[in-house]
C-alpha cells in the first residue's frame, strides 16, 4: 500500500504512521528525516539540498522530490510506503505525479483547530531526557517536573498557542487544498479524530479496509 497521511500539525500523523508502518511492514518516509540522511550521506541531491540549508534558504520542491525519488527507489519500498510530510502543496503533489510516483490512498485525519491548539499547547517536554507529557492526557506525577529524571519541563516554542495558530493558518492555506486534489482522483479517505490513539487507529484501519 502506498499511502499519504494528511492532517493539520498535531493531528497525530506521525503516531499513526509509526503504527501502520509496523502493521503493514512498510517504511514511513518522513521528508525531514530523508533530507537529513541524504545530506549526511552526500548523495547528489543531498549535496544540492545542503547548499540551500547552509545558506538559510528553503529547499525547493524539485530538490525535495528528487530526494523522495531516491528514497522510494530503495528495496524496502517495493511493497509500499507511507509518506509523512509530503506533499505539502498542490504543486508538490503534481510534481510527484509527473515523476511517476503513484499513491493508492490519501488519508486525512480530521481534527478541529480548537482541539489541536489545546492538544499542542498542553504538551510539556523534558529538555534533559526528551520525555514528553501532556497536562491533561498524560500529566507528570508532579506538576512541571519530569517523572523520569526530575528536570523542569518546558513548552517547546512550536507548541506555544500563537505559533500553533500560525502553523494552522499555513496548513489551511497550503496543505488542506490537497484533500480536493486527491478527492478528484478518487483517492481521498477521511477519518474523524477519536478520543484515543487506539480508537483513531481502528478508524483508519476500517477506512483502509484492513
Amino acid at each position: 500500500m502506498k499511502l499519504i497521511l494528511l492532517g493539520a500539525p498535531g493531528a497525530g500523523k506521525g503516531t499513526q504512521a509509526e503504527i501502520f508502518s509496523k502493521r503493514l511492514n512498510i517504511p514511513t518516509i518522513s521528508t525531514g528525516n530523508i533530507l537529513r540522511a541524504a545530506m549526511k550521506n552526500g548523495t547528489p541531491v543531498g549535496l544540492q539540498a545542503r547548499e540551500y540549508v547552509e545558506s538559510g534558504k528553503l529547499v525547493p520542491d524539485a530538490v525535495v522530490i528528487g530526494i523522495v525519488q531516491e528514497r522510494l527507489a530503495e528495496p524496502d519500498c517495493a511493497d509500499g510506503y507511507i509518506l509523512d510530510g509530503m506533499p505539502r502543496t498542490i504543486p508538490q503533489a503534481e510534481a510527484l505525479e509527473s515523476c511517476g510516483i503513484e499513491i493508492d490512498c490519501a488519508l486525512s485525519i480530521e481534527v478541529s483547530d480548537d482541539v489541536i491548539i489545546e492538544r499542542m499547547s498542553g504538551r510539556r517536554t523534558c529538555p534533559d531526557c526528551g520525555a514528553s507529557f501532556h497536562v491533561r492526557s498524560n500529566p507528570p506525577k508532579q506538576d512541571g517536573v519530569c517523572d523520569l529524571c526530575g528536570a523542569a519541563l518546558t513548552i517547546r516554542a512550536d507548541d506555544a498557542p500563537e505559533t500553533v495558530r500560525a502553523r494552522l493558518a499555513t496548513y489551511h492555506q497550503e496543505t488542506e487544498p490537497l484533500k480536493a486534489f486527491y478527492a478528484a482522483r478518487g483517492k481521498l479517505k477521511t477519518v474523524d479524530n477519536q478520543p484515543t490513539i487506539e480508537a483513531t487507529t481502528a478508524e483508519i484501519a476500517r477506512a483502509l479496509g484492513l
